[in-house]
Order: C-alpha cells, then sequence, then structure tokens
C-alpha cells in the first residue's frame, strides 16, 4: 500500500486532533491535502516527531494527539518507544509507516528493508501493548478506527512502498507553521479536559 493513500484516508478525522509529522514525503503528503493549523511539520528534524508529540500528549491530556512517523526516524530515536512506554499517555496515537527507506534523505534502504529489524516487536519489547503490524489499506483502516476509539496509547506499524510525492515543497515556512501551532496550542490548553 501506499503511505499518501493512508495518510488521504486519515485525512478527515484529523481536524479535532493534534498531528505532528516527521520530515520529508510524510509533511509534503499530508500538506498537499489542505494545511490546518492543528498540523505541525517537523521539516528539519528527523527522528524527533515522537518525542514532541509524547510532550504534547502528556500536556494535553484531552486531547488526541497523533504523530506520523517513518521507518528511519524511529530507528534514529528508539529510545523515545521506552519512554513513551513508561509515561503512557493515553491520549497518543503514533503512527509509523514503515517502507524500508531512508526516502526523504537519498532513498537508501532502512535496518527494515532485509526483515532483520522489526519495528512492532520492539514496539512491544519497550513495552507498548496496543501495537497493530498492517500491511493493506483495509487493516490499516480498521486499525486506526480502533486505535480513535480507544481510550489507551496505540502505536500502528503500516509497511508502505518506498514512494513519494512526485514535488517537495510548501508554501508554509517552519516558523510560521510554528507560530500557527503554537496559538491553536495555547486555544485548546484553556478548554482541554482529559479524555474519557
Amino acid at each position: 500500500m501506499k503511505r499518501a493513500e493512508c495518510i488521504a484516508m486519515l485525512y478527515p478525522e484529523l481536524d479535532d486532533k493534534i498531528v505532528v509529522t516527521i520530515m520529508g514525503a510524510c509533511a509534503q503528503e499530508l500538506y498537499d491535502l489542505g494545511h490546518k493549523d492543528n498540523f505541525f511539520y517537523l521539516q528539519h528534524a528527523m527522528g524527533l516527531a515522537s518525542s514532541i508529540g509524547l510532550g504534547l500528549a502528556t500536556h494535553l491530556p484531552g486531547e488526541r494527539v497523533v504523530v506520523l512517523d517513518g521507518d528511519g526516524s524511529v530507528l534514529m530515536n528508539l529510545g523515545t518507544l521506552a519512554t513513551i512506554a513508561r509515561y503512557r499517555p493515553r491520549n497518543l496515537v503514533h503512527i509509523i509507516f514503515d517502507n524500508g527507506s531512508l526516502l526523504s534523505t537519498g532513498g537508501f534502504d532502512s535496518h527494515t528493508t532485509s526483515g532483520t529489524t522489526d519495528l512492532s516487536a520492539i514496539a512491544k519489547g519497550a513495552g507498548l501493548e496496543r501495537v497493530s503490524a498492517v500491511d493493506s489499506v483495509v487493516d490499516f483502516g480498521e486499525a486506526v478506527i480502533d486505535a480513535f476509539n480507544s481510550d489507551d496509547l496505540s502505536v500502528i506499524v503500516a509497511k508502505v512502498a518506498a514512494v513519494g510525492p512526485n514535488h517537495y515543497g510548501m508554501d508554509l515556512q517552519l516558523p510560521e507553521n510554528a507560530f500557527r501551532f503554537k496559538r491553536f496550542i495555547a486555544g485548546r490548553k484553556k478548554t482541554s479536559r482529559p479524555l474519557r
């Protein structure tokens, strides 16, 4: 399956959620569907989407936080999986698109390409209990619905093809995105109540 198809399926469900993406293809594919002020694209911070998502989920317990991540980024910051398991924010959904490639930084194979490294097994080994490994659009959709309907931390590892957008470039620069996102968060924080 293609990551862009998965993101397109997710897009209508993201209006009321805080969304953090990794850099590169994932950010571009979400942006191309239409920017919203609750989206934050980490354009130059590979590996840190999960850390920022954890911080947001911890400090905004009344908000559903969705992290759109990739295998290369997760491999750069494996310790975050253990930290997420330690703090276990019930409002966090961590989606890892595993294309077996460092697509946005040259297309080199990642450690998951050979089948030696299994990110869902690593997530479980780190102490994360609700981990789904999917490789079809239908299974992805079902895992997302289950995660959004649950009151618990969820991780979805989605095997996707190593293809990206046919262009890169956003009209929205990182400082402007950060300022808009900060204002959005400040407004939500005033009215946020823990999920349940």
